[in-house]
């Protein structure tokens, strides 16, 4: 069972750590569903890179979708004081990323989506919505 955090800031968890990071990708996950993101990809990237334990990819049916679900994701996770390190490709919409240090959010139109194939060029996904495992194993 995952355990669900609602402030980590005030919680007894520390930026890096399993609960920590579990809640944080579960609260992108929601905020993402929120405003009816699909596709949506969980890639554990901890062993390729040091620069973020998670990448997070979901497909938007038009780039003002996917602007509306980096926005949601930005203020879910501010409310749940999370840090935000930025956001970019919000001129445009076709592929928008959100910077949240411990997961990188990327929010493509599906033609985008499938040109740059990120799933493929980062390797084994570790699951989708439904089928996301906390780090002891649990569904």
């Amino acid at each position: 069972m995952t355990q669900q955090l609602d402030n980590p800031s005030t919680a007894n968890t520390t930026k890096g750590d399993a609960a920590y990071l579990e809640t944080m990708k579960t609260a992108v996950v929601d905020a993402i569903e929120d405003i009816k993101g699909f596709d949506i990809t969980v890639m554990d990237v901890r062993k390729l890179t040091t620069m973020t334990s998670y990448m997070i990819v979901a497909s938007a049916t038009s780039s003002r979708q996917a602007k509306a679900i980096a926005d949601n994701v930005r203020t879910v996770l501010k409310e749940k004081n999370y840090p935000i390190r930025g956001t970019e490709g919000e001129d445009a919409g076709e592929w928008v990323l959100v910077d949240l240090g411990d997961i990188v959010v990327h929010i493509m139109v599906p033609t985008t989506r499938a040109y740059y194939n990120l799933e493929q060029l980062w390797g084994e996904t570790e699951g989708r919505r439904g089928h996301i495992k906390s780090e002891s194993g649990e569904a």
